[in-house]
């Protein structure tokens, strides 16, 4: 039996039952292909779950508000994916009716879909031979391959794409795109992989020569940039004061007046006034502090609590006032901004 043919009999045999995987339904695949971009299963299959209840076609997603999809989206993080996918919905509502394309190169075209998302859509949906290769099937690919390249480099790329294409089964595309990312996931891992009890035992390079933890190789990894954040919840009364972004990671998301610095205490006042037109009498009355990894930044938070006696003008006006218990359940926040409410206590 060949590498192909193995694939598709362990998976028959193997594979985790999951929503997306019991349908042809584009939408439903496209959307299942956005959440796992870079969220894992488990945590992923309830948004999923949700999204489809709200969503249940291409049609509704356009026409929703998207501050209503991003408070769905609220806690998966990298926000632009459901930016993006409520734009995509629209162009293919305006532009085919509906109807998601049929053909790669359409695919490929909207925005937010990349080689990967296009390949799986392409072949999940249409059974068109296009190979997915996303960080599962490159562990796979090299592994099997003994491909010791650096992976993250044009070479090393070019050496599993060929590799990949050597093993791919051309009749059952989808079917073994679904195998070959699913092996990877369960079986293949990228630490402790069951090499024991692995299909491809005898055929394994990397096992041959005693590099299965050491391949798939990066020349290097992203320099990551720490940066800090000082957030100011001013309460007045049961009201609290927020703020749109307009750019960044986080945009259309809301937030508390921030600062990018870090701020001490005894330095409120003069950053206060950095908002205000006129300062009131204020007390802090909590500090939170957090910490949140991106792939390409850290970021030290820090929240304070803080009472004011006097209605707060503002000398900005994109600050507007809300009622507190509207944070997060009206407003779309990031995880930073969730993780500071639940572990916040207001007074009454």
């Amino acid at each position: 039996m060949n590498t192909g043919s193995l694939l598709i009999d362990w998976y028959k045999k193997n594979k985790r039952e999951l929503p997306w995987r019991n349908t042809s339904d584009p939408y439903k695949i496209w959307l299942s292909e956005i959440i796992l971009q870079q969220t894992r299963v488990q945590q992923g299959l309830p948004y999923f779950e949700r999204f489809i209840h709200h969503y249940p076609t291409i049609k509704d997603l356009a026409s929703a508000d998207e501050q209503d999809i991003l408070l769905l989206w609220q806690g998966l993080g990298y926000y632009s994916r459901a930016r993006n996918m409520h734009q995509t919905a629209k162009i293919i509502v305006d532009k085919y009716h509906g109807n998601f394309p049929n053909n790669y190169a359409e695919i490929i075209a909207l925005k937010g879909i990349g080689e990967y998302t296009a390949a799986a859509i392409a072949s999940f949906a249409f059974g068109l031979a296009y190979p997915v290769l996303d960080g599962n099937v490159y562990r796979v690919v090299s592994r099997l391959f003994g491909i010791e390249k650096p992976i993250d480099i044009s070479l090393g790329k070019k050496e599993v794409t060929e590799a990949l294409d050597l093993v791919f089964n051309h009749e059952n595309p989808g079917l073994f795109n679904q195998a070959i990312m699913e092996f990877g996931a369960i079986h293949c891992t990228p630490k402790k992989p069951k090499c024991s009890t692995c299909i491809f035992i005898n055929k394994c390079e990397a096992h041959r020569i005693n590099k299965v933890e050491n391949i798939p190789f990066k020349k290097g990894k992203t320099k990551v940039l720490r940066i800090s954040h000082t957030y100011l919840c001013l309460i007045f009364k049961k009201n609290t004061f927020i703020q749109k972004r307009t750019e960044g990671i986080w945009q259309n998301l809301y937030q508390f007046p921030m600062i990018e610095k870090y701020i001490g205490p005894n330095e409120i006042a003069k950053f206060l006034d950095n908002f205000l037109e006129k300062t009131s009498n204020f007390e802090i009355s909590g500090k939170y502090e957090s910490k949140h990894i991106l792939s390409h930044r850290k970021i030290d938070a820090i929240f304070y609590t803080i009472y004011v006696d006097t209605q707060p003008i503002f000398s900005k006006n994109n600050i507007f006032e809300i009622q507190l218990t509207e944070m997060s359940t009206k407003y779309p926040v990031s995880i930073l901004t969730q993780n500071y409410l639940k572990n916040i206590t207001y007074d009454q």
